[in-house]
């Protein structure tokens, strides 16, 4: 393939995931503010944004710091939350898995909910694109999403580095999370887990460290795979 093909490609992917910055830019702005709120410095908030690139994890196991709850509590709570990456990466070696191997680690790094959606939807209409232009399409998708990502959670720190304790927004971090899960109740399934998740997260308030929380997590996961089996067979 020529130089311009490949230019081609992922200046349609840079056109394609620029849209998203109108979703993604206010959450790393309010998760900014929720982390400086909550105490952390801005070197952690940013070196948070640049290593997890992942709106649901990073509100999870910040409302875990809040709780006090342990760091391997922590990251077991984000690992829970981030599972469907590794679903991701398994749908994309069909498409990806003879590109080169930069390409593939740059790809597994900028894997996240938006570059995964389009880039499938890019390979299915159009399937004859060879492995090292599908990388180029999904890294053109993260091209602006990535950077805008970090550089809204720095401001998002800086302007919350400014609120008054007395303004404290702690409270506001579950409800944004609930606002980031809710549009992806879209099946049976997802609604079962969300309703395991509520029911056994409040039965189990009085544990400690947020150990409810990760419970609820794997009691979700598990009812939602029931449910999405039961389903299937019907």
């Amino acid at each position: 393939m020529t130089t311009a093909t490949v230019k081609s490609v992922y200046r349609k992917g840079v056109r394609d995931g620029g849209p998203f910055l109108l979703m993604a830019l206010p959450f790393a702005v309010f998760f900014g503010v929720a982390a400086a709120d909550a105490g952390l410095m801005l070197s952690q908030i940013i070196g948070f944004s640049l290593l997890v690139i992942a709106g649901a994890a990073q509100f999870a196991a910040l409302q875990m710091m809040i709780d006090d709850a342990a760091i391997a509590l922590i990251l077991l709570a984000a690992l829970a939350v981030n599972l469907r990456m590794a679903m991701y990466s398994a749908a994309l070696v069909p498409h990806l898995g003879a590109a080169p191997l930069w390409q593939r680690a740059a790809v597994s790094y900028f894997n996240f909910d938006q570059s995964y959606v389009l880039s499938m939807m890019e390979y299915e209409a159009r399937p004859e694109l060879a492995p090292h232009l599908k990388a180029w399409y999904f890294l053109g998708i993260a091209t602006l999403i990535s950077p805008a990502w970090v550089l809204a959670t720095y401001l998002g720190a800086q302007i919350g580095q400014f609120i008054p304790p007395e303004y404290s927004l702690e409270f506001t971090v579950p409800i944004m999370f609930m606002a980031m899960v809710g549009p992806m109740l879209k099946s049976l399934a997802h609604v079962a887990a969300a309703f395991v998740s509520c029911v056994v997260s409040l039965a189990l308030l009085f544990l400690p460290s947020g150990m409810g929380l990760i419970i609820a997590a794997f009691c979700a996961m598990a009812t939602g795979a029931v449910v999405e089996t039961w389903a299937e067979r019907r």
